[in-house]
């Protein structure tokens, strides 16, 4: 009956334990505040930027180096590179070039490739086989 009683007795004291420490946690996490982020913006906010206002390229190469330079650098090639694209638009002969022109740069030999090949003959050469 004792050992009945002691048994008993350790799983009541455990049972408000368990439950003590659920109230202290659910208590501490009234007292956490947390400051959720906000996208939302103000009606004054939106006056500032009228929505038909469209950057020009040079804007925007402006505002990617304010943001990172490396940012800024692609923005230019990326800028550059449809500048090219809309002048070869322009008449056939141009696209007919800016095609001869893409097909001499994917025929250049990569000079990646080209170094690990060169590295392959010479491990082989050294190896002797």
């Amino acid at each position: 009956m004792q050992k009945i009683l002691i048994t008993l007795k350790k799983t009541f004291f455990s049972s408000i334990l368990i439950v003590s420490l659920m109230f202290f946690i659910g208590l501490s996490s009234l007292f956490i505040v947390v400051q959720q982020a906000s996208y939302a913006t103000t009606l004054e906010e939106l006056k500032l930027i009228p929505p038909e206002h469209k950057p020009n390229s040079q804007e925007k190469i402006n505002r990617a180096y304010e943001y990172d330079p490396g940012v800024g650098v692609q923005e230019e090639q990326r800028q550059e590179a449809y500048e090219q694209a809309v002048k070869d638009s322009e008449s056939l002969n141009t696209i007919e070039k800016a095609y001869e022109r893409n097909l001499k740069a994917e025929k250049q030999p990569d000079s990646q490739n080209n170094i690990v090949t060169k590295a392959k003959e010479a491990v082989e050469n050294v190896i002797g086989k």
